[in-house]
């Protein structure tokens, strides 16, 4: 008995002691030609520590799966609605009721904050959004008072950092916003402020690599081993910190010093480019969760911001124009799998998805007696990547050193489980082959997609009862019982010693 008490005390300490990563958010995007379920993905999300999450969009699916999770949810409007937002009231009311109201008193979603369009004014939008944005935002915002939810939901609006700027050196000091719109931003973060809403900025540092290629590579990162950024009695060692202060040094400099900055998404992709790859990813994710486990702010503001991972899982039909490693942000593979571990805090590292159902084991490749030279080869493979996901066979990707037969397979292949294994869809004018063999080589992996009717008939099982006989003993057979009693008294010594070391009695 002395024996199990003193066990009881361990995991008591084991479990109420140590730090892990807290206030840790990600990006959730659903561009997926086969995404995961919601449940899925909140479980993903539960498992890994990630009490916050974004969407890009009210996606029903994921807003249904977030209710009652414990996750605070950041819900996101599509650019292409913020000119019907910001012409009309009514539109914005509708919205709100829609897709805010409905899934908070319906499905108990803890939605926190309205994403009012996304990066609207990236120069490369050329003032698309520029004179409909505001005006959305507060329409969003005056919708969200009409409903009861002014004090529970803020609206914000997820600005990319190309909004500041620094005027000497790129010395943060020096920071402000971008004269074709300072005006604008001065009229939106003083609309944010009255209704203590917060500033919400995506930082990239991958990006001033991928745009420079001059750019010093350790200074993208949280090791401090590179060059040194010197601005007066700040030494900057990494380009997150000194862009971050750029923008704090804009609020200063423009009379907003204290208001509440949110980092909307921030990230290293795995895949598309020679920088993407899953090393310069793991060094930097896990430099950031380092840092957000110590509570480590920048040197102008000491306070760690809310931070939102970009992303959580990748997204194969999301749009490849900023270039091919957009579809490859996610810390984990489309299907929840790990890409490399993550240390989350408190000795936990990452672990995958759960409960995910695939199609069969088989692939489609080019047939060992087709050709090349043969006429159709270059426009069946062009056929097979408009349709498909191709982004991991360019130069430096994980597939850019295979042959050309190697490309052709991999193409074959990805439009093959992109139409979930139809036997027609491995018909390249006799090119191509179905097999059973798996034709992946190094780290080019030739994926088996996500079985989506299995997962949509294991969806609707009902849950047994707990009369029912098949209930599960969470413990194997008759010890079921006897552990079940086991973790409730651990979890009631946990709750006394978190309230005896917070002060709590």
């Amino acid at each position: 008995m002395a024996s199990f008490r003193f066990a009881l005390v361990v995991a008591v300490y084991l479990l109420c002691s140590g730090h892990a990563a807290e206030g840790l958010g990600a990006n959730w995007g659903t561009r997926a030609s086969h995404p995961l379920p919601g449940r899925i993905v909140v479980q993903l999300l539960k498992d890994n520590g990630f009490d916050k999450v974004k969407l890009f969009e009210p996606d029903d699916d994921a807003l249904r799966s977030l209710g009652n999770s414990g996750i605070q949810v950041m819900v996101g409007v599509p650019n292409e609605l913020l000119a019907p937002l910001a012409s009309n009231v009514q539109f914005a009311i509708n919205w709100v009721m829609q897709n805010v109201s409905t899934y908070i008193s319906k499905y108990g979603v803890d939605i926190r904050y309205v994403a009012v369009g996304n990066e609207p004014f990236l120069k490369t939008y050329q003032q698309t959004y520029q004179s409909t944005t505001f005006p959305a935002l507060k329409n969003v915002q005056a919708a969200l008072i009409k409903a009861g939810l002014g004090r529970q939901v803020k609206a914000t609006v997820p600005l990319n950092a190309d909004v500041y700027q620094s005027s000497d050196n790129n010395l943060p000091s020096t920071g402000d916003f971008r004269p074709d719109i300072h005006a604008l931003m001065l009229s939106i973060i003083k609309f944010l402020s009255d209704n203590d809403a917060p500033l919400t900025i995506n930082i990239y540092p991958y990006l001033s690599l991928y745009a420079d290629p001059n750019f010093p590579i350790d200074f993208a990162f949280f090791s401090g081993t590179g060059q040194p950024l010197v601005d007066g009695p700040i030494a900057y060692t990494n380009v997150f910190d000194a862009n971050f202060d750029t923008l704090v040094s804009a609020l200063e400099k423009n009379g907003f010093p204290s208001i509440p900055v949110i980092v909307g998404e921030v990230g290293w992709p795995t895949d598309g480019e020679r920088n993407a790859n899953s090393n310069y990813a793991r060094r930097f994710n896990q430099g950031l969760i380092d840092r957000i486990i110590r509570g480590q702010g920048t040197p102008k503001r000491s306070t760690l911001p809310d931070i939102y991972i970009f992303g959580l899982i990748d997204e194969d039909v999301k749009s490849v124009a900023p270039g091919n490693f957009e579809r490859h942000w996610g810390v984990f593979k489309y299907d929840g799998t790990l890409k490399y571990p993550l240390n989350v805090g408190n000795g936990r590292s990452l672990v995958p998805a759960k409960g995910v159902r695939y199609l069969s084991k088989q692939w489609c490749v080019m047939s060992p007696e087709a050709s090349p030279q043969d006429p159709n080869f270059a426009a069946e493979i062009s056929k097979a990547c408009t349709y498909a996901d191709c982004t991991s066979l360019g130069a430096g990707s994980s597939c850019g050193n295979l042959d050309v037969k190697g490309n052709a397979s991999y193409a074959f292949n990805s439009f093959f489980q992109m139409q979930n294994q139809m036997r027609e869809a491995c018909q390249f004018s006799g090119l191509s082959m179905i097999t059973t063999t798996d034709p992946s080589q190094d780290s080019c992996r030739f994926e088996i997609m996500i079985d989506l009717g299995k997962h949509e008939k294991a969806s609707r099982r009902s849950p047994p009862t707990s009369s029912s006989s098949s209930s599960p003993s969470y413990g194997g057979g008759r010890g079921g019982n006897r552990v079940m009693r086991i973790i409730a008294v651990v979890a009631v010594l946990c709750l006394m010693w978190i309230n005896y070391n917070c002060g709590c009695y």
